[in-house]
């Protein structure tokens, strides 16, 4: 398996891998992460750091930190808000009966009086 000559530092690596394994899960309990391969994953890391940039003092660097914070959000919270934005649509959309009367395009419906002669 190992080789004799080291053990010590082969010890030592499964002591650390060890130490590691245990931070980790004390942290994810401790913040209530569970990952960042979901929305309200990421959306609690953003929240942490958040809580620890608004106690540190007044600075540039604080400041850039809170805008780089607002800016993640922003970028977060779009894909929602369009999907939200189209599902709307589609359900007004949806919603209404479709004839040939209602066509977008006076084009959709040769019978229709106002629509412009067709080149032909």
């Amino acid at each position: 398996m190992h080789s004799p000559a080291h053990a010590a530092e082969a010890a030592e690596a499964r002591r650390l891998g060890g130490l590691r394994h245990r931070r980790e899960s004390t942290l994810s309990i401790a913040y209530d992460l569970e990952s960042l391969g979901t929305v309200e994953g990421i959306v609690r890391v953003l929240d942490i750091a958040l809580r620890d940039v608004l106690g540190l003092d007044n600075s540039v660097p604080r400041n850039r930190a809170l805008i780089g914070v607002a800016a993640a959000a922003t970028r977060l919270l779009e894909p929602g808000d369009l999907e939200a934005r189209v599902a709307g649509l589609e359900a007004a959309v949806g919603s209404q009966e479709r004839s040939a009367d209602d066509a977008a395009f006076p084009q959709e419906n040769p019978d229709d009086p106002k629509a412009p002669p067709r080149r032909r």
